[in-house]
């Protein structure tokens, strides 16, 4: 902070002391405004335009400093002006003092702030440059939080001054007329009887209702906004209509049914999406089988002996596939037309297209319903790495398709699929090269998780290169993946197949998204906290929505999407991201719920760390699987849980315990008087717990029993 600012901070400090050192802050009280309305009004009487000037800068700095007393001066302004003169007086003195508010927050906060929470206050900032105005107004039009913490919040973005001025003017209006009238009607109690007056009454009631309606209004308001042009249809062929039958539209769909609403489902592709797919089914039964050539390949350990080929597994890669595939097989009738045809859902094979908020083209028939369900998922995106057009490119999409096991396998990314596809891969016999551009594999995790993955990768086969970026593939006598790396050296990697999986991207192409002023932020559908788009009958869910891209996280925001559009007119409920798990299926397993250490760090959210290593685990010890750990965050001194990382065998199997007590408030006291059966994994959560508790032992209690059992015995 540059010495004008500091300067500035201590002069507003020093004003601000002085005004309470002083009792300046007793003066802004109802009892005060009762003990001397007489003097006030006499004063006014005397000098109305030097009291009104006077009134007019006392309320300009008290609402530039943030002081307490603005809710009493502007009862004392309709008091003694009487609600016209009053409401032009305050309601002027109000927007300009909340104005400078504004700008001392801006000049003195925003920089620092901006430089300590960059991510934050970005998206903040798009917000506000997209629809600063009406979140303002409505702030202020519905009085949630107090208005000199409006004015100070909202001088940490980038509203412009000129806007935030007469937004605030037009928007605290209605409130201040409120105000203005309650202090007009205290102005004129005489006797004991005036307070039951009809008048006064008809203020306090409009204090009361005044929230309730402004947001009526407000929302009324963001509906019309949001339609016009469009016309409502008279009647509605569906409740729901669901796009996309994946994870997250199925289970809309699903639960649409289950509360008897008229649902439509709409998939261009296959049912069950890329969780059945391409994804987590056909992923999970290749991660099988690598396994068992890892099992193989590792016996000699157990004296367990293959015969003549021990240690050296003989893989079928077209066996290992007809496994995939016919996993794939075993769960479809799960997610099948036939299935949701019997629960009562019409299932539509086709393309959708929005044409109003609430029409839709599905091949060559048009749809309304009363809600629409984006559930479209997302597609493996494809870096624009010269030479790659020409280049054997797999993503986790199209490798289901392959025949062959790649001899030379090049993997682009370090995250979680990279990470288990190239442990698989290696696993069943192919030379896998695996790269990443940032300084760590599974860029979330804390540092010692990653490097406990890049150890395993390598134990596994896997050529791990971190900090180094993809330039180009070229293709003289071969393919070859030219890199740099972070420190300015150049090395090169012979593959035959490149697998791709550097991340993923939402499919909103083709949707009529454009059309309807529906907007994406930073690649998935800009939501609201209830999963609602811009269009109030819009709802969108899964890898289309983000911020997670995970089975589970879609079926958890499609029970959002789905309750909240067809009950939203009586209760609504925001989507709670708080403890959502997510696993990486390598072996061992990397599972998580809630804060890391990266995270709390980041968030300066203090900690207590307490850590069991798997190696002192019994039943990881019969196992022969030693390696990993437990981390458990609480709150410093208590036992409520922030976050757990699992590094261990079927990790997550067991990280549900730590997610469901997370959720329901149940801290390490509660896990360690849980019965777990031995031997087992999972006791090592209780075994975690217990280590917290020997760390807050309380030691002044026990050197007490020592000496009283040390009485006891007579010693």
């Amino acid at each position: 902070m540059n010495r004008q600012r500091l300067l500035l901070a201590a002069l507003l400090l020093i004003a601000i002391g002085a005004f309470f050192a002083t009792g300046a802050h007793e003066w802004f009280s109802l009892d005060t405004l009762k003990a001397y309305q007489s003097d006030f009004q006499a004063a006014f009487d005397r000098r109305p335009w030097q009291i009104a000037g006077a009134f007019f800068v006392v309320y300009v700095i008290i609402t530039a400093l943030s002081l307490p007393g603005a809710a009493i001066m502007t009862l004392l302004g309709g008091a003694l002006f009487g609600l016209a003169v009053g409401l032009v007086l305050i309601s002027f003195a109000s927007a300009i003092g909340a104005t400078l508010a504004f700008l001392i927050s801006r000049y003195l906060l925003r920089r620092p702030i901006e430089r300590r929470f960059p991510r934050r206050l970005a998206a903040i900032n798009r917000g506000v440059d997209r629809d600063g105005a009406f979140y303002l107004f409505s702030l202020r039009l519905v009085p949630a939080f107090p208005f000199f913490v409006i004015n100070l919040v909202m001088g940490l973005t980038r509203i412009r001054a000129r806007t935030f001025y007469w937004v605030s003017q037009a928007g605290m209006l209605p409130g201040t007329a409120v105000f203005v009238n309650a202090g007009g009607q205290l102005g004129e109690i005489q006797r004991l009887g005036d307070v039951v007056s009809p008048g006064l009454l008809l203020s306090f009631a409009l204090l009361a209702v005044f929230p309730w309606v402004a947001r009526k209004l407000m929302r009324l308001a963001q509906r019309r906004k949001a339609y016009r042009g469009f016309a409502r249809p008279k009647r509605f062929d569906y409740d729901i209509l669901v796009i996309g039958a994946g994870s997250a539209g199925l289970v809309s769909a699903y639960i649409g049914r289950a509360v008897k609403a008229k649902v439509a489902l709409v998939e261009a592709g296959e049912m069950g999406g890329d969780c059945l797919n391409t994804g987590c089914v056909p992923s999970k039964a290749l991660i099988r089988a690598a396994r068992a050539a890892h099992e193989v390949r590792h016996a000699e350990r157990f004296g367990i002996h293959a015969g003549h080929n021990a240690g050296k597994p003989r893989v079928d890669f077209a066996r290992v596939m007809e496994h995939v595939h016919g996993a794939i097989k075993g769960v479809a009738p799960h997610d099948s037309v036939e299935r949701y045809t019997a629960l009562g859902v019409d299932v539509h094979s086709a393309r959708a297209t929005l044409v109003t908020p609430w029409e839709v083209d599905v091949g060559d028939r048009r749809l309304s319903a009363r809600h629409i369900v984006i559930a479209t998922g997302a597609r493996p995106a494809i870096p624009g790495l010269p030479g790659i057009d020409q280049a054997r490119v797999l993503t986790s999409e199209t490798l289901w398709q392959l025949e062959e096991l790649p001899g030379r396998l090049a993997v682009l990314g370090g995250g979680a699929i990279g990470c288990e596809l190239g442990q698989s891969f290696a696993r069943l016999g192919s030379q896998v090269t695996l790269i990443e551009g940032s300084e760590q594999l599974l860029g979330r995790e804390d540092a010692e998780v990653s490097e406990h993955m890049a150890k395993t990768l390598e134990q596994d086969g896997v050529a791990v290169l971190t900090n180094t970026r993809a330039e180009r593939i070229d293709h003289d006598g071969g393919q070859r993946l030219r890199l740099c790396r972070a420190d300015g050296g150049e090395q090169s990697v012979e593959f035959d197949t490149l697998l791709v999986c550097v991340g993923r991207r939402a499919n909103v192409e083709g949707l009529g998204l454009e059309a309807l002023g529906i907007a994406t932020d930073n690649g998935t559908l800009e939501l609201n906290r209830q999963l609602q788009t811009r269009l109030p009958n819009v709802w969108a869910c899964g890898d289309v929505a983000g911020p997670y891209q995970l089975t589970h996280a879609a079926a958890h925001q499609a029970w959002h999407a789905a309750v909240n559009a067809l009950f939203g007119e009586v209760k609504r409920f925001n989507v709670d991201y708080r403890f959502i798990p997510s696993v990486v299926y390598t072996q061992p397993e990397i599972a998580r719920v809630g804060l890391n250490e990266r995270e709390a760090k980041e968030q300066d959210i203090d900690y207590e760390l307490t850590r069991y290593a798997m190696a002192d685990s019994d039943r990881a010890i019969a196992e022969g699987a030693t390696a990993g750990f437990v981390k458990v965050l609480t709150v410093p001194g208590r036992d409520r849980i922030l976050g757990a990382t699992i590094v261990a065998e079927n990790a997550g199997e067991w990280l549900g315990e730590f997610s469901l007590a997370m959720k329901h408030g149940l801290g390490m006291n509660k896990l360690l008087g849980t019965v777990h059966p031995y031997p087992t994994l999972g006791e090592a959560a209780k075994a975690t717990a217990g280590a917290w508790k020997n760390a807050h032992k309380p030691e002044r209690v026990l050197r007490l029993l020592e000496r009283y059992f040390r009485w006891r015995r007579g010693a």
